[in-house]
């Protein structure tokens, strides 16, 4: 295969395997970006310490979430694996992408009682026509709103 362009050299290995073309469209992005990353070198002349520097980079610098950190990572191991053959070794201080502690928003059984009236007495959003907002309680009971 060493005559045919990496990028087609990648389309023809996830083809083979079946990937989604979204998945082979998002692979050769993550590629392509390895690649600039690093000077256009190709992926023969680098190793783990390239690999490391860019999804650090990716965590660090553009603070990327960690499932498209994840997604370019993939990308770049099956680029190794699949079509140069290539192992790659463990990738080892690699700065991870954090994923976002989200607290739960609940409201009071008050608050979720204020917010309903606001709805019958069309205080909130009056410019649609139809609203209907339905809350199940914890301990079952439904309450219900509808405004026409």
């Amino acid at each position: 295969m060493s005559g045919i362009k990496l990028v087609d050299q990648v389309r023809k290995a996830i083809r083979v395997k079946h990937y989604s073309y979204r998945t082979e469209q998002t692979y050769i992005y993550w590629i392509k970006k390895f690649i600039l990353f690093n000077n256009k070198r190709h992926p023969n002349e680098m190793g783990e310490k390239e690999i490391n520097r860019f999804l650090t980079y990716l965590a660090v610098n553009r603070k990327v979430a960690a499932s498209t950190q994840n997604q370019a990572l993939c990308a770049i191991l099956f680029l190794y694996r699949h079509v140069l053959k290539k192992q790659i070794g463990w990738i080892d201080k690699l700065e991870r992408a954090k994923n976002p502690k989200t607290i739960p928003v609940v409201l009071s059984g008050k608050e979720v009682e204020s917010v309903l009236l606001q709805f019958q007495r069309g205080g909130l959003d009056s410019r649609k026509p139809f609203i209907r907002v339905r809350l199940t309680t914890h301990g079952g009971s439904q309450t219900s709103s509808e405004r026409y």
